[in-house]
Order: structure tokens, then C-alpha cells, then sequence
């Protein structure tokens, strides 16, 4: 039998939100991982409660990297959303950006995707529906994600990678961009691990274009899935440069944040894969667009990863259910979590996770552990502390 907030009901006035509350959370990782921009220690989300008139609620979260963040949320985002219905996701969108921010995007879009998602599940939760049904119907009924690596040194990196070997992942992700010759050695090192596992390596935008041809050509013989964001973010003609000129596929994320860049990613011919995020696109409805687009020409997607806690994660399997196109495994930073926010968080089973049942995004909130993670400010997102003097430079070699 449905409970309450499972019966569909009609969405009216009692669906406009009248309240909206948010927290900044920061839950440690079981240990810091590296990557070619720093070291992050865990990540800091910024999480959100909406009230309806009639009483419905809804939760959103999203990524936290920049200060900007909070004050755009606390000072334009909730308050344009007050009054809206809970299914005015794509006014929520244009309102925000319409208030000055269509100026300031990459303030605006990280800020919007927790309302927006918010949104998204108090929508849920009335109609009875799960997202991905709301969303054209469960495309696949289990999602598979990649095993994510972040270790710097060969040797460490195959005991890593050994342990998601035998947990049955059958894809792997690699982070290099730290310098020349670690690009290779720690490419092989995980080749000679995962046997024939798929296999991608993500260079955050370390490269110059002529370092690029080099490494390709040295890495070609390992069979590379695809090379990510091996150039800078704003390099589409380079990109489309290296499409032309190697076999190994490219991809982009930095590049592709909002509906816009994929748009021009496409115009240009500048990736073979487009990882989407919907904290870098101002929701999910924006990340569910920008996924047609690609779908259109034939494109393949995938999900970046940000250290998502419980509700982003829900988000993430409802959107690699429902989207056709969404063919290969997303990426997650779950099992360097030591903890979550919600009352039922996700394990992992052979690297797949089931796609959740419940109305909205299918989870709740635990708000002693909201309460228990709760921060004021962000930390240990870029930099490194154990050396003072150093920050990335991109490109770097």
C-alpha cells in the first residue's frame, strides 16, 4: 500500500515552496587523495531542505568548491526560489541567471543545482514517481560506475587498483597530469593490474598540446578507453586537433560544465565523450539537455565526480538509468568516503549500484549526521598544505 506521500497528487498552489533551509557539510575522506590541482581531503557540500505549502518536502545538494557558492545560494537562489511550484524546475533556471548571472555562470550553476534538485524530488515525492520514471522510464536497471584512482606512485597505485580488482570492478579511471614520465609509468602500472578492464586517464588540463602527441603516442599501446581533459579547459580547437591527428578517444569535462559548452564542444568537433555534471550545469534537468544534445550526434556520456554524499549520488544513478546515451561507466569518489548523510547509504556491489525505487530521489536524510559534518567555511579542496609554496599552473608541462 502507497503511503501518504506516495499517492500522486495534483501539483497546485500547495506545491509553491514557502521555505527553504541549508547546510554546509564537509565529510572526510578515509584519507587524502591526490590529484593534479592538490589535495583534497574530503569534500565540502552544500545540501537543501524546501518546504511547500502543503507541507511536501524536497532535498538537494550540491558541490562546494568556491565561496561564491553559499552566499549565491543564500542570497539569489533561495529567495527566487520562494513561491515557485516545485515543477518549475526550468524557471527556477532561467530566473537565477536572469537576475545578473547569466554573467557569472560558474557562481550561479553550482549554487542553483541543490534547489533545482530539490525541486526535482519534493516533485517526486508528490506524484508517487521516482526521478529516472519522471524522466522517460528506467532505461537500465542497475549502473555501473568506474573504480577511481588517485595514487601518484606505481607500486602503490597496483595494490589500489588489486583491491578493486577483487570487489569485481570491471572499469578503472586513473589520474595523471603530475608529471612526464609518471604519466606512463603509472598508465602501465595499472594496465598490467586490471588485465583487459576498461580503462581511462584523466590529465585535468596538464598538458600543452605538443606534450599531448607525445604522450598519446607512448600510451597508445594501452589501450586507453579515453584520455580526459588532457588540454586546457578552454582549448576546443586543440582538442579537436588531437581527435584528428591519434586513435585514442577524447573526452571532456572541464570543457563541458553548462548546456552552452556542450553546445560548442559539438560545433567544434572537440570530443569523442562528454562527461557531464549536474552541479557544473545548474541541475539535473540541465545535465538531462545536455545529454540529448550529444545523443543527436552520436556522442557517449558519462558523470564527473565530485565527492558526492547521499542525495547527489541517488541523482546520479536515476540520470545514468534514464539517459540512453549515458553507455559508460560514471565516475565516484564513494568509497573514499567515510561516511554519508542519509539514512541508507550506498555500498557498492561489483561496482554496479540499483537503481533507487522511492518516490523523488529515493532517499532520506540523517540530520545527526547533517548536524555532526555541518562547517562554515570550505577546506582542502586545491592546494597542497604540505607544500606551502606550490600551486598547479595548467598547463604544466
Amino acid at each position: 500500500m502507497k503511503t501518504q506521500s506516495q499517492r500522486p497528487q495534483m501539483i497546485g498552489e500547495d506545491a509553491r515552496i514557502v521555505e527553504v533551509r541549508h547546510w554546509l557539510v564537509r565529510v572526510p575522506f578515509h584519507a587524502p587523495i591526490v590529484w593534479g590541482s592538490g589535495v583534497r581531503s574530503g569534500p565540502t557540500r552544500l545540501l537543501c531542505e524546501i518546504t511547500t505549502a502543503g507541507g511536501a518536502k524536497g532535498y538537494g545538494e550540491t558541490i562546494c568548491l568556491l565561496d561564491a557558492i553559499e552566499p549565491v545560494f543564500r542570497n539569489i537562489v533561495a529567495k527566487v526560489a520562494i513561491g515557485k511550484r516545485v515543477d518549475q524546475a526550468e524557471v527556477l533556471h532561467r530566473n537565477v541567471l536572469g537576475a545578473g548571472y547569466y554573467h557569472h555562470k560558474r557562481a550561479a550553476i553550482m549554487a542553483m543545482c541543490a534547489l533545482e534538485m530539490a525541486m526535482w524530488d519534493a516533485l517526486g515525492r508528490l506524484s508517487g514517481l521516482s526521478l529516472s520514471q519522471m524522466w522517460g522510464g528506467v532505461y537500465r536497471k542497475s549502473v555501473d560506475f568506474s573504480a577511481y584512482l588517485f595514487v601518484a606512485d606505481p607500486a602503490a597505485l597496483k595494490d589500489e587498483a588489486q583491491r578493486f580488482v577483487d570487489r569485481s570492478y570491471r572499469s578503472f579511471k586513473v589520474k595523471i597530469g603530475v608529471d612526464e614520465r609518471s604519466d606512463i609509468s603509472l598508465v602501465r602500472a595499472m594496465r598490467e593490474t586490471i588485465g583487459d578492464c576498461g580503462l581511462r586517464a584523466d590529465v585535468n588540463g596538464a598538458w600543452t598540446i605538443g606534450t599531448a602527441k607525445r604522450q598519446l603516442a607512448k600510451l597508445a599501446e594501452y589501450d586507453l578507453s579515453y584520455i580526459e581533459q588532457p588540454l586546457e579547459l578552454d582549448d576546443l580547437r586543440g582538442h579537436a586537433h588531437l581527435r584528428s591527428m591519434q586513435p585514442v578517444p577524447v573526452a571532456l569535462d572541464e570543457s563541458a560544465y553548462t548546456l552552452s559548452d556542450v553546445g560548442n564542444i559539438i560545433r567544434d568537433g572537440a570530443a569523442d565523450v562528454v562527461l557531464l555534471d549536474p552541479h557544473e550545469a545548474g541541475g539535473l534537468w540541465p545535465c538531462i539537455k545536455a545529454a540529448a544534445v550529444c545523443e543527436a550526434v552520436g556522442i557517449p556520456v558519462t558523470l564527473h565526480s565530485g565527492g558526492e554524499l547521499g542525495f547527489s549520488q541517488a541523482a546520479y544513478v536515476h540520470l545514468a538509468a534514464s539517459i540512453p546515451n549515458m553507455t559508460i561507466s560514471i565516475d565516484t569518489e564513494l568509497d573514499y568516503l567515510s561516511d554519508d548523510v542519509t539514512t541508507a547509504p550506498f555500498v557498492m556491489n561489483n561496482g554496479a549500484l540499483a537503481v533507487p525505487t522511492g518516490p523523488g530521489l529515493g532517499v532520506e536524510p540523517d540530520f545527526d549526521k547533517i548536524n555532526k559534518y555541518q562547517v562554515e567555511d570550505i577546506r582542502g579542496a586545491y592546494l597542497d598544505p604540505s607544500r606551502p609554496d606550490w600551486f598547479p599552473v595548467k598547463p604544466a608541462y
